[in-house]
């Protein structure tokens, strides 16, 4: 909701239909005084007039008064990334509040709730305590809910009906998650190949390629997002994880994930080694963090979706069809620090602050934290 202007918009009005101030004063009843104090926004008129006044000039009340209760996409995005960087320059609960007083302001707008419910959980960690982090995870999980039962598009409820779930799996209810996931209806076909079939037989390769490459790009990074899940499962069944472990780093190779989509490699590498260190396997951990630590300190900043020569039709896509374009959901600098925090204060790590190894890893992450 943008500050309301009801004594613009009135004069505004008023003189595009060329009606003079006693004109309008003798409709409504009032002085000639008073409407000049309505235009000078010195006084407002009576609630009660709201609707005749809407009425004489053939407008809603909501025009008259310029309330425009919804953001565009433009507008959600720039929010969004002007949030993201008070969580990193910012006291954290001021930050916070900052989304509160959008979340108050915007509480029919559902594309912006459900962008602010995304940045409360990428930052909960940085809430100082669990208790903290886990009201927060309750606080976003209940803008999910208000966002699925009150939005009208579909694919924008099954969002929040995701991240509603996603809220409950850290908060660990995981019966709550099945009994939100288990009725959803699986989603079936292929309309990627369809469309991209009848560009083709319009003469339009372009475009058929790069419904394509969107359609490509997004099974990839949903195969990369899946193999670690499997990974955690499979390690009754060391055989099998040392292989889920093999073919991701295939994947990754072979689509040059690390430079499309880091972030996505980097939660890997984490949960690859957690899992060695699980088995046993400290050297297999620590190979795995030295890899995680080289590309989090390499060549991947600014942090960006982006595409490469092989998806060289994707920057459309980000831009058009991903809520907050091509930007990560979290500011660098607070991304570099978690870098460090999810190798430096992992639990499961705790026996390995001896090696020399790891103490090179731990020191190349918190020298990345201060480069720009």
């Amino acid at each position: 909701m943008r500050e309301i202007h009801l004594g613009r918009i009135l004069a505004e009005q008023r003189r595009s239909r060329g009606i003079t101030q006693d004109e309008l004063a003798e409709f409504l009843g009032v002085s000639k005084a008073a409407v000049s104090k309505w235009e000078t926004e010195s006084t407002y008129p009576d609630i009660l007039l709201l609707p005749r006044l809407a009425s004489y000039f053939d407008i809603s009340i909501d025009e008259l008064m310029g309330y425009e209760p919804q953001m565009d996409s433009r507008e959600i995005r720039k929010t969004y990334r002007r949030l993201a960087g008070e969580f990193a320059a910012l006291p954290f609960g001021q930050a916070l509040d900052h989304c509160r007083e959008y979340v108050r302001k915007y509480y029919s707008c559902y594309p912006l709730l459900f962008q602010i419910a995304s940045l409360m959980i990428n930052h909960s960690m940085l809430a100082g305590d669990a208790h903290a982090a886990e009201q927060i995870l309750e606080e976003a999980a209940e803008l999910c809910r208000r966002v699925k039962t009150g939005s009208d598009d579909p694919n924008l409820g099954r969002n929040a009906l995701h991240l509603e779930a996603y809220c409950q799996l850290v908060l660990n209810r995981p019966e709550e998650v099945l009994a939100l996931l288990e009725p959803e209806a699986p989603v079936t076909g292929m309309p990627e190949s369809l469309l991209a079939a009848a560009w083709k037989m319009t003469g339009n390769r372009k475009e058929a390629k790069k419904i394509l490459q969107a359609a490509i790009y997004k099974n990839v990074i949903t195969l990369l997002n899946l193999l670690p899940s499997y990974m955690e499962i499979c390690t009754d069944d060391p055989e099998r994880f040392e292989e889920s472990c093999r073919r991701f780093q295939a994947v990754t190779d072979v689509f040059q994930a690390d430079g499309l989509h880091p972030g996505i490699v980097l939660n890997c590498y984490i949960t690859m080694a957690q899992d060695w260190m699980c088995l046993g396997e400290t050297e297999k951990a620590l190979t795995v963090l030295e890899a995680y630590a080289e590309l989090a300190d390499g060549d991947i900043y600014p942090l960006r979706l982006k595409g490469d020569w092989y998806f060289d039709l994707l920057d459309d896509w980000f831009e058009q069809e991903l809520a907050l374009g091509d930007y990560p959901p979290r500011s660098e600098s607070v991304i570099r620090r978690s870098m460090t925090q999810a190798v430096a204060d992992n639990p499961v790590f705790q026996s390995l602050s001896a090696e020399p190894r790891f103490r090179n890893i731990v020191e190349r992450l918190k020298q990345n934290e201060t480069e720009t």
